[in-house]
């Protein structure tokens, strides 16, 4: 999937540390969710989500489906 994210609006978690070690999260006007490492300063790649699957990600994190054992 190609995205724009030129004019993205990015937002980091409060719960990000000083150290670097976060993502960022944009909703984008065509809907899509578009997610970056903070690290790479905006220069790194980008991972796009459609709606759906951003959904299914946030409900599998709530459930605690990727927590380590």
């Amino acid at each position: 999937m190609k995205v724009d994210v030129a004019g993205a609006v990015w937002r980091k978690s409060t719960y990000s540390g000083p150290d670097g070690n976060c993502v960022e999260v944009a909703f984008l006007i065509d809907g899509n969710v578009a997610v970056r490492d903070t690290k790479d300063s905006g220069r790194g790649p980008v991972l796009a989500f459609a709606p759906g699957e951003w959904d299914a990600f946030l409900a599998g994190v709530s459930t605690g489906e990727f927590r380590r054992s």
